[in-house]
């Protein structure tokens, strides 16, 4: 007698159950159902010390995991059950398991951190939650750590650390911005640099604050909004209010920067497409001793006013061949936005190729 193929439902509870019979009917009906699923991998799991992991929103870690390998996974009282194809079962129960032993370090891996690990293993690549977690990037917040989300973040990560000078090239979404706030952070809680400094071009068509309401600070503050929405989503808004009124971090206009030398800081100049070739020079020539310092940007966004060289796409040519000074670029596929944000880079790069092929 041959069987349907069983799939997986969810239940009323969030949790995974099955269509029909009882858990011990249902292992035997796949068992038999080898033309569907030709592996299958059961884990018995301590309900009551991994608690967290059964019941603190890892269906969703598991629809990832699904979708990603081919693979149905069910739970059933303190039993979980892979089934899936053979050598795609074993990678994600090596996840699983992984994300399991992170969890019982008494860390919640939330289904984006794990999002770089899933794509890797999916493709047969050799890659660690483990791994990524102890490259991790600690933070004085609400996220107890911070995780590359893709082999670029990592790649990115690692040059912050051995270099001095890092610019960080690609869209908007790819944690260009949010990954170098993370390792200023963490820069100044371990006492490698005693300052963190934020900048900005204060208007993207050339800092024209003249035609701007209100003092400097009222001019300024809404092009520098997403450098305090970056550090109050990492450190709590009472202790970072406190390191700026004492001006250990500093939020300001690359205005600002001229006749300064920055010693012992770690400074990030953001949307740096949209400065001058003098004021790179200007900004490149500040580094002090003990300082590091990422120059973030999107070179296919540029503001400038017509004829106005990008200071950020010259100064990759200028200094591309300087041994001490680093280059990562993203692509959408670095995009860790919402899913729709990765889709919209695509559409624009795409009609963006088009055009400039009608124009040639």
């Amino acid at each position: 007698m041959s069987h349907p193929p069983l799939n997986p439902l969810p239940s009323r509870e969030g949790k995974h159950t099955f269509a029909r019979g009882s858990f011990y009917n249902a292992i035997n009906a796949i068992t038999k159902n080898l033309e569907v699923f030709t592996k299958i991998i059961e884990i018995e799991l301590d309900e009551e010390k991994e608690y967290p992991f059964l019941h603190g929103g890892i269906d969703k870690t598991f629809k990832i995991i699904e979708n990603s390998f081919g693979v149905a996974i069910t739970v059933r009282g303190n039993r979980l059950l892979i089934q899936g194809e053979d050598g795609f079962a074993e990678r994600a129960e090596k996840l699983i398991q992984e994300i399991r032993e992170v969890n019982r370090n008494g860390y919640i891996l939330k289904p984006e951190d794990i999002g770089y690990a899933v794509k890797a293993l999916s493709e047969g690549k050799e890659i660690s939650v483990k791994g990524l977690f102890h490259g991790s990037i600690p933070v004085s917040s609400k996220k107890r750590f911070i995780i590359p989300k893709t082999e670029n973040q990592k790649h990115y990560i690692d040059a912050i650390n051995a270099y001095d000078i890092v610019f960080g090239i690609g869209p908007a979404g790819t944690g260009k911005t949010y990954l170098a706030m993370a390792m200023a952070i963490n820069s100044f809680l371990t006492k490698q640099v005693s300052r963190i400094v934020l900048v900005r071009p204060a208007v993207e068509a050339g800092e024209k604050l003249g035609f701007l309401p209100g003092d400097i600070a009222e001019k300024v503050s809404p092009y520098l909004r997403p450098l305090y929405d970056a550090l109050f989503d990492m450190m709590d808004v009472d202790k970072s209010s406190k390191l700026i009124e004492r001006g250990i971090i500093e939020i300001a206009p690359l205005a600002f920067m001229r006749g300064r030398t920055l010693n012992d800081s770690f400074i990030i100049l953001d949307e740096a497409q949209n400065t001058t070739s003098e004021q790179m020079k200007m900004y490149l020539t500040r580094l002090g001793f003990g300082s590091k310092t990422v120059i973030t940007g999107d070179i296919t966004q540029i503001d400038l006013p017509s004829g106005k060289t990008s200071g950020l796409v010259e100064a990759m040519r200028i200094l591309k061949d300087v041994e001490d000074i680093k280059t990562v670029y993203f692509s959408e596929r670095d995009v860790v936005r919402h899913r729709l944000v990765q889709e919209v880079v695509k559409a624009y790069e795409r009609y963006e190729k088009r055009d400039t092929e009608e124009r040639h």
